[in-house]
């Protein structure tokens, strides 16, 4: 969290021990819109992530970012380090850098740890749910690894009345049908991992029955929303994201 965020650090209570987040609330005189769930991109609970929560928390929203990578052995900092280096104009950096990240993230990669990390998101969605005024108008947004976390918590809980994954992978076709809410997917069309599988999916997600809205930005690849990012980072096609995010959350969550 640095100097400029408006929102505050707060602890959440889970069946698995306490875990920290990052809350930010409308300012006085805004009406409450409701509450969503926001997860953060592999580098963890990093300032970027405080800042989209206080973007949001501007529109409306009460905001609640939880860390779910300082238990695997991924802190803020550690992440914010990986982050620069991966982001480095030098290509030398980043090719240094990743073997680095992939130890980092070695933790992440087990069914135990999914299990575990979507099990304290439906406790934060819980600790949404209790917030006044929220009414059970809930919803998720997430980024790269926190994309593919809003898509399994959708499966899981189904309170979320709007789910807004940007470039993460879909769970197995297995799950699909257990979503129950409205999906916004942003992506870049250069994205080729993700963007590859993307009719696929949507022809699952359609014969699951699932609202899906899949929305692909040309010109830009993966991570193009993050503004800390200049190799990724594309200010127009973040733009539109964001217009297109605030419109869809708008119209799910009145």
């Amino acid at each position: 969290m640095d100097a400029d965020s408006r929102g505050r650090r707060v602890e959440i209570e889970t069946t698995g021990g306490p875990i920290h987040a990052y809350r930010a609330d409308p300012e006085e005189g805004i009406p409450l819109r409701g509450g969503l769930v926001l997860i953060h991109e592999i580098w963890g609970l990093v300032p970027h992530i405080c800042d989209v929560a206080d973007r949001l928390a501007a529109e409306g929203y009460l905001v609640v970012a939880p860390d779910i990578l300082s238990n695997a052995g991924v802190t803020p900092d550690i992440g914010a380090d990986l982050a620069a280096r991966m982001s480095d104009p030098d290509p030398a950096v980043r090719h240094e850098a990743q073997p680095l990240l992939r130890e980092a993230l070695s933790g992440t990669h087990s069914p135990e740890y999914a299990e575990w990390a979507v099990g304290v998101l439906t406790q934060v969605v819980d600790y949404v749910d209790a917030q006044g005024g929220v009414d059970g108008r809930i919803g998720a947004v997430g980024f790269c690894f926190g994309g593919t976390y809003v898509w399994a918590l959708a499966a899981e809980d189904t309170r979320l009345k709007a789910a807004i994954p940007f470039y993460g992978s879909a769970p197995s076709a297995a799950t699909l049908a257990d979503i129950t809410a409205p999906v916004l997917g942003i992506y870049g069309a250069d994205d080729e991992r993700i963007i590859s599988g993307l009719p696929e999916l949507t022809e699952a997600l359609s014969e699951a029955d699932v609202e899906f809205t899949p929305v692909v930005h040309s010109g830009v690849g993966h991570a193009f929303f993050n503004d800390t990012n200049a190799i990724a980072y594309s200010a127009d096609a973040a733009e539109d994201a964001w217009v297109t995010t605030l419109a869809f959350l708008g119209a799910r969550l009145r």
